[in-house]
Order: structure tokens, then C-alpha cells, then sequence
């Protein structure tokens, strides 16, 4: 079995919906790691009966060390919003982030949730989507595995096409961590 680990840092929608379609069938979640005491994944992680580990911004020595100690063969980033740190990414090489855009276009820091999908919208894009990429040593820039778009309509507001981007990345995100965890 497969050993898989999320970090995330807000509601945890994508963590939960990994879990509950492959769970157990293809891999074991064996912790999701998460840097906001106050996210909604600490009580998805608790119902579903997986370990979390919170931790701050000083213990990134203590989750690698965590980690070497889980041997991950998947690390999946579902919404998590710091910077992965270089001696992180050079520790555990497949590193999986998904972003609520087409990157290149409103990728990097600060480009998360509705501050994305209010972009989008105020540059007048006719397209949106996901972006499932390989985690380098910056914000949204590593090798891109898998991309989906929609069409955005007239009158779109943040908040549709954000319902639209969260309905592509529940469908396509279990799909592409499935084929990376079967390399």
C-alpha cells in the first residue's frame, strides 16, 4: 500500500474528498499536516479517523523528520499556503500542489482562493481552471502534470467561478494523484 500525505491549511474539501475516493483501495493518508489551528481540515482529519500534526513556521525540521519517519511515497498539497521551504523539497521529491488558475496566468504569492478568482474575472479572462503541478522552490512554477479549463460566462462573479474551479478540481484531482501514486 501507498503512503500518502497531505498538508493543508484551510478547509480541507480537497484533502477529504482524496481520502474518501482512494483511501484504503490504492493508498493509505497517513496524516495530513496543517499550519492553521483555526482550519476546517482539523475536523475533517478528526471525523475520518486520520492523524494531524500542526505545526508553525519554526518546526519545519520537526515535520521532515516526521515525515522520514512516515517514508511517504506521495506528499499532495490541498490548499496548503506557505512556501515550501528548499530543504523540504530536496528531502521528498514528489511534492504535489493543485491551483485554482491556468497557470502561468495568477500563479505566486498571494494568489490563492477568491483573490484568484477575482483576478480572473478583473482581467477580463474568457477561461479558468486547475492547474495540478510538481512543487519547486517557487510559488506555482514547478512542472505541470495536468490542467482543466472552463468557460467563464457573462456576469460571473468570484464566488460562481470559484463553485465551478472547486466542482473541476474534486473530479480531476483524485484522477492525477491516483496516476502519480501508481509510478
Amino acid at each position: 500500500m501507498k503512503k500518502v500525505v497531505i498538508f493543508a491549511s484551510g478547509s480541507g474539501s480537497n484533502a477529504e474528498n482524496l481520502i474518501q475516493l482512494h483511501h484504503h483501495k490504492y493508498y493509505a493518508v497517513e496524516a495530513i499536516f496543517c499550519n492553521n489551528e483555526f482550519a476546517g481540515v482539523i475536523e475533517r482529519a478528526t471525523r475520518l479517523n486520520i492523524p494531524l500534526k500542526l505545526f508553525n513556521r519554526n518546526e519545519w525540521d520537526v515535520v521532515i523528520n516526521q515525515l522520514k519517519d512516515i517514508k511517504p511515497d506521495l506528499i499532495v498539497l490541498a490548499g496548503f499556503l506557505w512556501m515550501i521551504p528548499a530543504d523540504f523539497i530536496r528531502n521528498f521529491s514528489r511534492i504535489i500542489n493543485i491551483h485554482p488558475s491556468l497557470l502561468p496566468k495568477f500563479g505566486g504569492k498571494g494568489m490563492y482562493g477568491m483573490n484568484v478568482h477575482r483576478a480572473v474575472i478583473d482581467n477580463e479572462e474568457k477561461e479558468s481552471g486547475i492547474t495540478i503541478h510538481l512543487v519547486n522552490e517557487h510559488y506555482d512554477e514547478g512542472e505541470v502534470l495536468f490542467q482543466a479549463a472552463i468557460e467563464i460566462e457573462n456576469g460571473e462573479t468570484p464566488e460562481s467561478l470559484a463553485n465551478k474551479i472547486h466542482q473541476l478540481e474534486y473530479q480531476y484531482f483524485p484522477e492525477i494523484i491516483l496516476k502519480e501514486i501508481q509510478k
